[in-house]
């Protein structure tokens, strides 16, 4: 069953589901299963965490919700190793917030066509730690969901840890 995180739905079963199904089970996605991201979960449960929010949002506000689902979804599509990447780079070289949406965008564009706002999202989506700003609101909304996600991803864990400690 897939799912988002503090999410009880079946994402299969449900509108989300039809704007990613032709992507989502593809190889390139499923590299992303054995990447651990933001300490406690993989880089593919952050896209699908990131996508499924982002649709949410932007549905609700009537803004392309078909396009930020495919975008959350192919924002982090990158395989390297942030941490040896930074150790490793150059003063020249872009930081990981910015090198690693412009590999995301290139990679999503490989696997997928993708639209100027879908480019749009992914590469921005580090805003505001990498310039330039995004240009259509639904890059904003994945740039806030993607932070809260994030958020989720660590604290969720570790508040479950907390509370399992104490009742013991």
């Amino acid at each position: 069953m897939l799912k988002a995180i503090c999410s009880s739905k079946d994402l299969t079963n449900n509108s989300y589901y039809s704007c990613v199904s032709d992507i989502i089970d593809c190889q390139q996605l499923n590299k992303l299963k054995n990447i651990t991201h933001h300490v406690s979960t993989t880089r593919f449960q952050h896209c699908v965490n990131v996508s499924y929010y982002s649709y949410i949002v932007c549905r609700k506000f009537r803004l392309n919700a078909r396009s930020a689902a495919r975008a959350g979804l192919l924002h982090d599509l990158f395989y390297y190793d942030r941490k040896e990447y930074n150790s490793s780079r150059q003063k020249w070289q872009a930081s990981h917030s910015k090198h690693h949406s412009m590999q995301a965008s290139s990679n999503a564009s490989e696997l997928t066509d993708i639209t100027m706002l879908e480019k749009d999202m992914i590469e921005k989506h580090m805003w505001p730690l990498t310039r330039p700003k995004p240009s259509y609101k639904e890059t904003y909304v994945i740039t806030i969901i993607d932070k809260y996600c994030a958020v989720l991803e660590f604290c969720v864990p570790n508040v479950q840890k907390i509370i399992h400690r104490k009742v013991r």
